[in-house]
């Protein structure tokens, strides 16, 4: 499920990822937040653009274990899947979820279920809250595949980076709609991963 080939992941997140993105409308519009209404609409607008999500990290005594991963991003199109969008389980993970993507609550990702089975929730930061709902033939050992909707967002807010995540529930195997729709309204109150929640999620 990699999208990139490393020559062209490396040149794609040196290029566009990372803080280089986030500097580069703030130091073209740093000469004019006093120029009235415009320049704070303008101001406002760049400020919107952070390498972070609006998300908050869980708390310490949440995270079980933090592993250092190489991510890589990936789409439900035929680049990735070998799908297009007229097959019948285009966008279906291998847990039988739709993909998603959502920085304000929670998005599914791929990885080796012998390290992190499917189901486990984790922090990605510069990602977000991301339930293992997939796998991979090349995501093996301590890789992940993070879902984007588009080529265009792979390469622009992420490529590949090695990144240490955070580990805030174990799977048991399974991933279901229900359990994602319960995280996302939890997020989306909260802005995290209240811990009652994560203790009822079996």
């Amino acid at each position: 499920m990699i999208l990139h080939s490393q020559e062209t992941i490396s040149s794609g997140a040196s290029s566009l990822g990372g803080a280089s993105r986030a500097t580069r409308p703030a130091a073209t519009q740093a000469p004019q937040p006093a120029e009235g209404t415009e320049g704070r609409k303008k101001t406002n607008a760049a400020s919107k653009l952070p390498a972070t999500v609006p998300v908050a990290a869980p708390a310490p005594e949440q995270i079980i274990t933090s592993l250092k991963v190489m991510a890589t991003g990936y789409t439900a199109g035929f680049e990735s899947t070998g799908k297009t969008s007229k097959h019948p389980q285009y966008g279906i993970t291998y847990s039988g979820v739709k993909v998603r993507r959502d920085k304000n609550t929670v998005s599914t990702i791929a990885a080796d279920p012998k390290v992190l089975p499917l189901g486990s929730i984790l922090y990605i930061p510069g990602y977000g809250y991301a339930v293992v709902a997939d796998t991979g033939s090349a995501i093996k050992g301590r890789k992940i595949d993070l879902y984007f909707s588009t080529t265009k967002q792979v390469y622009k807010e992420w490529g590949k980076k090695t990144v240490v995540v955070q580990l805030i529930k174990r799977g048991n195997g399974k991933c279901t709609e229900s359990m994602l729709k319960s995280l996302s309204r939890a997020i989306q109150t909260y802005k995290t991963v209240p811990q009652d929640l994560l203790e009822e999620i079996v």
